[in-house]
């Protein structure tokens, strides 16, 4: 592992960093000034960069500025004075992987640096695997069972009918079934059967014969033949009219088919594979679907899980779609914060990994920093976070004092909504009714040690960082701290 680098013009700063980090087990190397450290870059390199902003040989942003030039991935911590948060801010959403108040607790610091190595190792192992990104994504059981299927099916010609809801990634699927099968350098092609007018979907599907319709100038390949050799994807399968039912169902059976207004019959060496969101068995009750084709799809049947059946499979999503976007923009990748996570983890994500893919996306686009926290989500995740944030934050039973309060994960201004205040009013009746002493010194109490804890998480324990995002003094909030029992 290459060492971590610190840049700093005080010297006692680097003694005391240099002294905990080599205790912690890294190998460290100290800088006087920007201008060293970028002269030591044309020999060696960090793993690590930890540097102040303001010095007199140059700026802490300058070398940033410089080190995102020419090596992206290096993460650098922002050291800052109380009245550089401007600075430390603006260096942060430029790239910086985190920033360090002065002064700073120097256990809380290594431990920063420690994760801020993990992170440059992981992308390290990756750049060197120099693999490319798998097709599909799962490490839960529903999606090992998936992946399972797909090796035992591929080998095979059988025809396959994918279900699951939208957004599961079942085109996915079928292309891992057609990339791993013999057919594999013969064409894939898809089509939503679903997203093609009725009156068009015949020709699309089987071609046509010149003159065999209005406009038909020439003969046109439909997509059967368009597959020869390889694999036909009929996705939407549930949405296709009846009538054409009919013969998708001749040519499974028969292994041929007519072009629209054609006399000759055309051999179909296709796999189809197809794909429905919809009940198919229900669709055939209510006679909307043939029985007679439904069973000819469905010799083997494979269920995608929606993304709530696998949440732990989330998080490995979130970091695959964060770098995917980042790339696709030409921009370096963000990072999920804890508390955003905890967020995702709990959304039900109707539209699935689709809709979880285009959440990454907008993020990559519109989240002001490099860390993406609850207050850059979607206004729509932000609120349906906000009441459970305010429950978790004012406990609803009376129980003797002191009362434990739950940690919150973020205060949000949202949160502060009748459905909260009702909670505070509901615990001070409690209260009162069981003739507890003091209701108001007990509720502001819990108030105040709910609101400081959200703040000391929101902000990774800078105390001087919470002040000011409270809107108190550095003194109130320390001896607050001290009163409310919340002190390391």
């Amino acid at each position: 592992m290459k060492p971590i680098w610190i840049v700093d013009d005080d010297q006692s700063i680097r003694f005391v960093l240099q002294k905990a980090l080599q205790k912690a087990g890294f190998e460290v190397r100290s800088f006087a000034s920007p201008r060293e450290a970028l002269a030591a870059l044309a020999s060696s390199q960090p793993q690590v960069l930890v540097s102040d902003i303001r010095m007199p040989g140059g700026s802490g942003i300058a070398l940033l500025q410089e080190l995102k030039r020419s090596q992206p991935q290096l993460p650098v911590i922002i050291m800052t004075a109380y009245s550089d948060l401007d600075s430390a801010v603006a260096a942060f959403q430029s790239g910086a992987f985190e920033y360090l108040s002065k002064p700073f607790d120097v256990d809380k610091a290594v431990d920063l640096i420690r994760r801020a190595v993990d992170e440059s190792l992981r992308e390290q192992a990756a750049e060197s695997n120099g693999l490319q990104a798998p097709e599909l994504l799962g490490q839960a059981p529903a999606m090992q069972d998936v992946f399972r299927a797909i090796g035992r099916l591929s080998p095979s010609q059988v025809t396959v009918l994918i279900t699951g809801e939208s957004g599961t990634g079942k085109e996915l699927v079928a292309q891992a079934l057609h990339r791993h099968s013999p057919r594999a350098q013969g064409p894939f092609v898809a089509i939503n059967t679903a997203a093609i007018p009725r009156d068009l979907l015949e020709s699309e599907l089987f071609g046509h014969e010149r003159g065999a319709f209005t406009g038909a100038q020439s003969a046109r390949r439909g997509r059967f033949e368009q597959a020869e050799a390889g694999t036909l994807f009929l996705d939407e399968i549930g949405d296709m009219p009846y009538e054409l039912q009919t013969r998708l169902l001749r040519v499974l059976s028969d292994g041929q088919f007519y072009r629209v207004g054609g006399h000759a019959p055309i051999r179909a060496n296709v796999r189809v594979i197809a794909a429905t969101h919809q009940n198919l068995e229900q669709r055939v009750r209510d006679g909307l679907f043939r029985e007679d084709l439904y069973h000819r799809l469905n010799v083997i049947r494979l269920r995608l899980p929606a993304l709530r059946e696998r949440r732990e499979d989330i998080e490995l999503l979130v970091r695959h779609f964060l770098h995917k976007s980042a790339a696709e923009l030409g921009v370096e990748t963000k990072r999920m914060s804890p508390a955003a996570l905890q967020v995702l983890l709990a959304y039900p994500f109707p539209g699935n990994v689709r809709e979880l893919q285009n959440l990454c996306h907008w993020l990559t686009v519109m989240a002001p920093g490099q860390a993406i926290d609850i207050k850059d989500l979607p206004p729509e995740l932000r609120q349906r976070e906000a009441p459970h944030r305010a429950q978790a934050a004012v406990p609803t039973q009376a129980d003797a004092a002191p009362v434990p309060v739950v940690p919150v994960p973020e205060a949000a201004a949202t949160a502060v909504a009748d459905g909260w205040e009702q909670q505070v009013a509901r615990a001070a009746r409690e209260m009162l009714r069981a003739g507890q002493p003091d209701v108001m010194e007990q509720l502001a109490r819990r108030f105040e040690r709910a609101v400081i804890q959200a703040a000391l998480e929101h902000t990774h324990g800078r105390r001087i960082e919470a002040a000011v995002k409270l809107g108190i003094g550095r003194n109130t909030i320390t001896r607050k701290i001290q009163d409310l029992g919340l002190d390391d």
